[in-house]
């Protein structure tokens, strides 16, 4: 029997008796599969040459209506046209696979997949091919990390298509190719959604970070990372009900999505939560998650302790040079000192994408440590010889008016700005044990102690994370 056919036989046999997993071991992609997988392809290059040939052969081999020997058995299945067209894509990715050839196996390998995405749409049999899809979407999530850190193949693309600037990068388009595997996992119905995650639910989270890695490495698709967050806060199953690799991981890049849009408590419970369920023999891992954890409690006025967290090995090597001096001249309102260490850093932070963040959202601790130290220094009026000058240019009476009316606004000064007289009037000097400790309260009781404009806001709740 030709090898074609003898392939293709096995996995008619796989379908009628619905195993998953022998599809997911016997549909391999890699360029490491066994000889048998290339001593495939180069017979189909062979005697099958043509499309006409392929589809031939697979509707031969895989007859819609494949109902012999069952003898009414009804767990028995038989294919379905989704399932032709993606096997039929799959000998073609055997046929025309070049592996030296990063973007053409790609094309290849994302028109696989999302032909497996079409067939695992159907509501009889498609699930079965949930752990071939799993496999196929991290291999398709592999090659384009691969191409991402190959800006001279991706400029070929761009340069093909000249003038769409719109156009979707590589990752995106993975992205988009996988959320539909995603989708059809989500609105399984097949058991309710309180229930342990089975079928298809069981996939969710592991498309979903498959999804978010991609979106994440081109710093693009903040939309679909958006979708994917909403679709999940409506209809996922409660996160704790999956494996520890999924929960960790969907909390990272929920956590990592808060804190790039301005949500640092939100962020911070995530990354928390993720950071204690990783155990510390994964280092690597652990200080992935410290790189935003540490930032996002750094804007809530929470520090990390030299002692304690930055010289744990997960953050000492690399972090704690970046976040010691960091806070250092947040707790001093050292302005000098904080824009020397950011520009000495600022590549890595600009990789890390914490540059923006920190250059403006930390301003205001600048301001509140700066304030609090004059208010240290300066008991007494002092002469205009005696006063300090900074900045590129001359600071005016209304400029400091405005930051420190500011800071009140914020929380961050609790007083007023007496205008007649001049001066920032601490409230409740004598109540709370001096003017210094009432009118500079801690910064994270300060954001705690805030009233909110929406009504019935919750700070500790996190939209996308569901806890059941």
């Amino acid at each position: 029997m030709a090898l074609v056919r003898e392939f293709l036989s096995a996995i008619r046999e796989q379908v009628r008796r619905q195993q998953g997993d022998a599809l997911r071991d016997w549909l391999q992609v890699d360029s490491s599969s066994g000889a048998q997988y290339h001593n495939l392809g180069t017979e189909l290059r062979a005697r099958f040459p043509a499309a006409a040939d392929v589809d031939g052969v697979v509707e031969e081999c895989l007859p819609l209506d494949d109902d012999s020997d069952d003898d009414g058995d009804q767990t028995v299945a038989s294919p379905w046209p989704g399932l032709q067209s993606f096997i039929k894509d799959y000998l073609v990715f055997w046929r025309d696979i070049d592996y030296d050839d990063l973007l053409g196996a790609h094309q290849l390998l994302s028109g696989l997949v999302n032909s497996c995405a079409t067939a695992f749409a159907h509501p009889s049999y498609g699930g079965m091919l949930l752990q071939a899809s799993m496999s196929l979407s991290e291999t398709l999530a592999r090659l384009t990390m691969m191409l991402n850190r190959r800006p001279d193949l991706t400029r070929k693309l761009r340069s093909a298509a000249p003038g769409d600037e719109d156009k979707a990068s590589v990752a995106e388009s993975s992205a988009e190719i996988i959320q539909k595997i995603f989708t059809t996992c989500l609105n399984d119905r097949s058991n309710p959604r309180a229930s342990p995650p089975v079928g298809r639910r069981a996939g969710v989270y592991m498309f979903a970070n498959l999804v978010l890695k991609l979106l994440f490495a081109c710093k693009r698709g903040t939309n679909l990372a958006r979708i994917v967050f909403s679709n999940v806060a409506a209809a996922s199953p409660r996160l704790a009900a999956y494996p520890a690799a999924q929960r960790v991981a969907f909390l990272y890049y929920l956590g990592r999505f808060n804190l790039a849009n301005g949500h640092a408590r939100r962020a911070a419970l995530c990354l928390e939560a993720a950071y204690l369920q990783t155990p510390p023999v994964f280092q690597r891992h652990r200080t992935a998650i410290l790189t935003y954890l540490i930032p996002a409690n750094v804007l809530l006025g929470r520090f990390p302790s030299r002692t304690r967290l930055l010289a744990r090995p997960e953050a000492a090597p690399t972090l704690a040079p970046v976040f010691g001096p960091l806070c250092d001249a947040l707790r001093k309102g050292n302005f000098p000192a904080f824009q020397a260490h950011v520009a000495a850093h600022e590549r890595w932070l600009l990789a890390r994408g914490l540059l923006p963040l920190l250059s403006s959202r930390l301003r205001p601790l600048l301001w509140r440590a700066l304030s609090r130290r004059a208010f240290l220094l300066t008991p007494r009026r002092l002469r205009p010889n005696e006063g300090l000058v900074w900045g590129n240019a001359e600071v005016t009476y209304e400029d400091v008016e405005m930051v420190v009316a500011a800071l009140v606004q914020q929380g961050l000064l609790h007083g007023f700005v007496a205008h007649g007289q001049a001066r920032f009037a601490v409230m409740g000097a004598k109540a709370k044990g001096g003017p210094l400790r009432a009118g500079w309260p801690p910064v994270w009781q300060a954001i705690r102690a805030r009233q909110y404009d929406e009504g019935e806001f919750d700070i500790d709740e996190v939209p996308g994370w569901v806890k059941g």
